[in-house]
């Protein structure tokens, strides 16, 4: 194994599941904008990969959905992942690059939704300070340390 793809298998293996799917939203970007550059450029393999690449992503998604507990918010994100994967399949049938283009706006639009969901819920819990009781050290209201700094030597 290659130092690189060893990097990345650990960052996989690291991650939270917030930061997974994250992942999984960059790769279907990356994977649907490498299509769209293939078809420009006539590299119908490269083309053909990124778009199957892109759906399989997108189809994990749907199949991960929880609709006993996502309700109508699963359903809706279900119908939106199929809308994704009948134009993936719909651009890879014509060679039609606007399909595309809108699977790519709708994946930029999700992962920004829930990079935004995931800070919200982070800044939501209470800071590991608080819980802990720890006392302020002296340098805790200098502006160069953050607000709920907790120092490594601190087990959590």
């Amino acid at each position: 194994m290659n130092p690189y793809s060893k990097y990345q298998q650990n960052q996989v293996l690291s991650a939270s599941p917030e930061q997974i799917l994250l992942m999984l939203f960059d790769g279907a970007i990356r994977f649907t904008r490498q299509a769209m550059l293939a078809l420009e450029e006539d590299n119908i393999a490269g083309f053909g990969h990124g778009i199957s690449k892109s759906m399989a992503i997108i189809a994990e998604f749907s199949n991960s959905l929880d609709h006993a507990i996502g309700g109508e918010i699963a359903e809706n994100l279900d119908a939106l992942y199929n809308f994704m994967i009948r134009e993936l399949t719909q651009a890879n049938l014509h060679k039609d690059i606007e399909k595309l283009r809108v699977v790519d706006k709708l994946l930029v639009d999700l992962r920004s939704t829930w990079g935004e969901a995931i800070m919200i819920n982070k800044q939501e819990q209470i800071p590991v300070a608080r819980t802990l009781s720890i006392p302020k050290a002296p340098y805790a209201n200098s502006p160069s340390v953050p607000d709920g700094y907790v120092p490594l030597s601190v087990s959590r």
